[in-house]
């Protein structure tokens, strides 16, 4: 830390991992968070020029971490042929509190997954994205949703050691189905993920109840096996949406996935934007499985903070109404049209506790990150730090100290 810098102090009802601190106060010293604790004990702690409470309070929340994205702004990774332009929709979820994303592509050609996996690494490696999540190609046609049925392909773990070498090291995720051969097993796509060190997130899938234990068994043996892993865990790519639904005679993967949630073995991704998941089925999940295993994703194409109307994903015409994206033709669900500001709202309006909220629009996403530096209001993290009103609106938004909007 340097001592040099002048502390900038927040105060107001501060959010950490374990509590809301009702007159709390965070410092931060350049980049960094120095101190989080109540606001009558800083002083003691050794800080001065405190500010005065405020009213009505703020609440101060750890910058906004969203594993799951493809694009905002008007925007669409997927599309995007240059850098310049998936930073708008970078800089989109930015100013509404993201301080973190990864940018997920969808099924695609293969010459056309290298060309944008390329575009993204170079924003990752300018630090602008946390790294990058591909969705498909190896997925079911029968769980496509907005995927491209003719773009799917067999499970290839060559093409996946090719499109993570282009990533140098900056490929997070890969959502695959575990039913598909090729998938799990030795010299599987499953295999050469955590090989290159990445994690495989089932979803679009069909699977059975066995064949989802069977993959979710061999995926954590490989990966407790695997030196200098970015997680012991893998992901589910949004629960519920694009799998088998669930019934009593035909269980499929959603029990599997929550069972192994509750477990802490797997991480289960949540659109709580009340358009995928109804908010009752997010507070639900929540009570199951706990925070520590729920990643909030806004799943956010191009239409984010945009009007409705026609937009693009991919290969794929969306037809945006009523802020609920659809494809053209077809009208499955499309992608989502909110800021994870707007799904932390929704998910506190659903009865979920705000502490469970953001520690699953943060600290968890973190854990799959495999990034301990952010994520959390916790002294020695990024001075990633989000300031809202009581309507969770943005009042001010800090990503590594600077501030990024208003």
């Amino acid at each position: 830390m340097n001592e040099q810098i002048a502390p900038e102090y927040l105060r107001g009802r501060v959010v950490t991992p374990t509590e809301v601190i009702v007159d709390g106060l965070v410092v931060l010293r350049g980049a960094t968070i120095a101190w989080v604790g109540e606001a009558a004990r800083a002083v003691a702690a050794g800080w001065s020029g405190v500010p005065d409470a405020v009213e009505p309070p703020v609440t101060v929340l750890p910058g906004l971490v969203d594993i799951h994205t493809h694009g905002g702004g008007g925007a669409s990774y997927p599309d995007a042929t240059t850098p310049e332009d998936a930073l708008v929709a970078v800089h989109e979820h930015r100013r509404h509190g993201t301080t973190t994303l990864v940018a997920s592509l969808v099924t695609a050609a293969p010459d056309t997954l290298r060309q944008r996996v390329g575009v993204l690494t170079a924003l990752a490696e300018a630090g602008e994205i946390a790294g990058i999540h591909l969705e498909g190609p190896f997925v079911s046609t029968a769980r496509c949703g907005a995927q491209d049925p003719a773009l799917i392909q067999r499970a290839d773990a060559g093409l996946t050691r090719e499109l993570a070498a282009l990533a140098r090291g900056h490929l997070v995720t890969m959502t695959v189905a575990p039913e598909l051969a090729g998938v799990a097993g030795d010299g599987g796509v499953v295999d050469a993920l955590i090989d290159v060190g990445a994690l495989a997130s089932f979803g679009h899938t069909d699977a059975s109840w066995q064949q989802t234990t069977d993959a979710l068994d061999d995926a954590r043996a490989r990966l407790a096996a695997a030196p200098g892993r970015r997680s012991g865990r893998s992901t589910v790519t949004h629960l519920f949406n694009g799998m088998r639904p669930m019934t009593h005679r035909d269980p499929g993967p959603i029990p599997v996935f929550l069972a192994a949630a509750a477990r802490g073995d797997v991480v289960v991704e949540l659109i709580g934007d009340g358009t995928h998941v109804a908010p009752e089925m997010v507070q639900s999940v929540f009570s199951l499985v706990g925070a520590a295993n729920v990643a909030l994703v806004t799943d956010a194409m191009a239409a984010a903070g945009m009007p409705d109307g026609a937009y693009r994903l991919g290969s794929q015409d969306v037809t945006v109404e009523h802020g609920v994206a659809r494809l053209t033709h077809g009208g499955s669900i499309a992608g989502g049209t909110a800021h994870l500001l707007d799904i932390v709202r929704t998910t506190v309006a659903g009865g979920v506790p705000l502490v469970d909220v953001l520690r699953a629009a943060a600290t968890t996403p973190a854990t799959v990150l495999g990034d301990a530096t952010i994520g959390a209001l916790e002294a020695g993290r990024r001075a990633d730090v989000l300031v809202v009103d009581d309507d969770f609106r943005v009042l001010s938004v800090r990503r590594a100290g600077v501030m990024v909007a208003p």
